[in-house]
């Protein structure tokens, strides 16, 4: 895995490094409404596909969002994020 940089489209990027699919994991149906599209759009530009993993229920309710509020506030957020993610906010 590695990050893609902003401004850059996934289909596009996965296409230059001879991707044909992505892995994205889902946490709910509004999850899945917001990432067929894409998929069916990263098909459409790079012939990549897409696959879709149920992810495990205790991150149903947790989003980037409510992470980094807070993380902000003080609040421990290490069981939700990786540990160098959980170290970058400390230190944002």
């Amino acid at each position: 895995m590695e990050p893609i940089p902003p401004g850059v489209l996934l289909a596009e990027y996965a296409a230059e490094r001879g991707a044909k699919v992505l892995v994205k994991g889902l946490r709910s149906a509004t999850d899945y409404s917001y990432e067929a599209p894409m998929a069916s759009m990263n098909r459409h530009l790079a012939q990549v596909e897409t696959v879709f993993l149920a992810g495990e229920d205790r991150y149903g309710a947790v989003s980037s969002t409510i992470i980094r509020e807070v993380a902000s506030l003080g609040g421990d957020v290490t069981p939700f994020v990786p540990e160098a993610v959980a170290r970058a906010l400390k230190n944002a």
